[in-house]
C-alpha cells in the first residue's frame, strides 16, 4: 500500500504544475461554466482515476524505462508513431511552461524579474535529474500532501468569507474566459492534455514495480486525489470569484487575502509543484532519446534544460494557451488507445 500511495502522490505531483495549482487552468476549464463546473469536476475525477490505473498497469506489464515501448504497444506500428511524437513534443512543452510559470510566481509574489525565477527552476531541475528515477519519485511524492493542505485552508477561508450570492457568483463565473464551448468538453479536454503530459512518467513509475495491482491502485489513488484537488480549487474560486476575476494566479491571490504568510506558503507550494512537473517531464523527454545509464545522459539533460529555458522566454500565459489547447485535442487519441488496450486485458484480469 505504501508503494501505491507513493505512485499516486507522484502522479499528482506530475500533473499539478503551474496552471493547475495556480488555479488558472481550473478557471478556464471548469469555474468559467458556473454551477456546471462541479459536474465537470466529478467527470474529470472518474476519468483521471480510470486512466491513471490503466497507464500504471501498462507500465508494470511491460517493465519499461521509457514511454516509447508502451506507446507502440497500445498504438501499434503506425498509430504508435503519431502518439509517440505527440507525447514527446508535449513533455518538452509542459516543462517549458513550468520554467515560465516559475518566473511569473517570483514576479507576482516577490516583485523579482521573471527571468531570475525561470533560471532558478532550470538549475534545480537539471541538478535533480542527475539522481536516479526512484529518488525522483520520492521527491515528487513528498510535496503533494503539503499542497493539498494549503488548498484545503484556502477553500475553508473562501467559503466562510463569501461576499456574493450563488446567483451573482454564477453570473460572474460565466463571464470568465473559457477554454471550451461547454462544461463537458472542458472537463474532457482538461483530462486529455493532462494525461498526455503525465502518461510517460506514470508508465515509467508503473515499470518500477512488479505487481500490477499495486501499480494500478497507485494510478487510481493518484487520479482520485487529482479529482479532489480540482473540486476544492474550483469551489474556492467560485466562492471568491469577485476576488480572482482577471487574476493570473487565482489561488495565490486567495492565499494572500488570508494572510501574507499564507501567500508565501502558497508560493512555495506552487514552485514545488512546478519543480515536480518540470523534473518529471524533462526526465521522460530525455530518456526517450538517451538511456539513463548512457555516458551522454547528463550532457543531454544540461543541453535540453538550456533549450527549455530559451523557449520559456516566450511567457507563461502565452505558452499555457498555445501548448495546452493544442494537446487537449491530440490527447484524445491517446485516451482511446489506453481504453482499447485496457479492454483487451479484461479477460486476463478476471
Amino acid at each position: 500500500m505504501k508503494k501505491s500511495w507513493q505512485i499516486g502522490g507522484a502522479f499528482v505531483g506530475l500533473i499539478v504544475g503551474a496552471g493547475f495549482a495556480s488555479g488558472q487552468e481550473i478557471m478556464q476549464y471548469f469555474t468559467s461554466f458556473g454551477l456546471y463546473s462541479m459536474i465537470g469536476a466529478i467527470v474529470a475525477t472518474v476519468a483521471f482515476a480510470f486512466l491513471g490505473m490503466g497507464l500504471a498497469q501498462l507500465g508494470t506489464d511491460l517493465q519499461t524505462v521509457s514511454h516509447k515501448e508502451v506507446i507502440y504497444h497500445i498504438g501499434g506500428r503506425y498509430f504508435g508513431i503519431i502518439l509517440d511524437i505527440v507525447i514527446t513534443f508535449f513533455l518538452f512543452g509542459v516543462a517549458v511552461v513550468m520554467f515560465a510559470g516559475s518566473g511569473s510566481t517570483f514576479h507576482q509574489m516577490f516583485g523579482i524579474n521573471p527571468m531570475v525565477g525561470s533560471i532558478f527552476m532550470v538549475v534545480i531541475t537539471i541538478l535533480t535529474l542527475l539522481l536516479n528515477v526512484n529518488n525522483i519519485i520520492n521527491l515528487i511524492a513528498m510535496v503533494t500532501p503539503y499542497l493539498m493542505g494549503i488548498i484545503f485552508i484556502i477553500l475553508i477561508y473562501s467559503i466562510f468569507t463569501m461576499d456574493l450570492s450563488i446567483t451573482e457568483q454564477n453570473a460572474l463565473a460565466k463571464a470568465q474566459p473559457s477554454a471550451s464551448s461547454n462544461w463537458l468538453m472542458g472537463a474532457l479536454l482538461y483530462v486529455s492534455y493532462n494525461i498526455a503530459a503525465g502518461a510517460a512518467m506514470l508508465i515509467v513509475m508503473g515499470g518500477t514495480v512488479k505487481d500490477r495491482k499495486i501499480a494500478g491502485r497507485g494510478g487510481l489513488l493518484g487520479g482520485l486525489m487529482l479529482g479532489v484537488l480540482i473540486v476544492l480549487i474550483n469551489a474556492a474560486m467560485f466562492a471568491k470569484i469577485n476576488v480572482v476575476d482577471g487574476v493570473a494566479m487565482p489561488t495565490l491571490e486567495l492565499a494572500k487575502q488570508i494572510h501574507p504568510i499564507v501567500g508565501v506558503l502558497m508560493s512555495i507550494a506552487l514552485l514545488g509543484m512546478m519543480y515536480n512537473t518540470a523534473v518529471g517531464m524533462f526526465y521522460s523527454f530525455t530518456v526517450r532519446f538517451i538511456a539513463p545509464d548512457h555516458k551522454y545522459f547528463k550532457v543531454g539533460i544540461i543541453v535540453i534544460g538550456l533549450l527549455g529555458f530559451a523557449a520559456s522566454l516566450v511567457g507563461f500565459t502565452t505558452l499555457v494557451g498555445k501548448v495546452y489547447s493544442t494537446m487537449g485535442y491530440l490527447g484524445f487519441a491517446l485516451i482511446v488507445a489506453i481504453i482499447i488496450s485496457w479492454l483487451r486485458k479484461l479477460p486476463r484480469i478476471s
